[in-house]
């Protein structure tokens, strides 16, 4: 499927302030008093994280095709 710059730079934000939140959400676990206690919410913000990094650069990889 083609998609047009505009798009794939407005995907490119959107993932860009997900991957904010969910950076700011393991920091907030991991500064509880119990970081244990929220191992299940850690390792799924985290995988999220990697998962969305991988597709960032996907799009940055596609954003610089289309600009050759």
């Amino acid at each position: 499927m083609d998609y047009t710059r505009e798009e794939l730079a407005e995907a490119k934000r959107q993932i860009d302030s997900t991957l904010h939140k969910l950076r700011q959400t393991v920091k907030t676990f991991e500064a509880k008093e119990d970081p244990a206690r929220y191992k299940s919410q850690l390792t799924l913000a985290k995988r999220r994280i990697e998962a969305f990094t991988i597709a960032n650069e996907l799009i940055q990889r596609e954003l610089d095709t289309l600009g050759r």
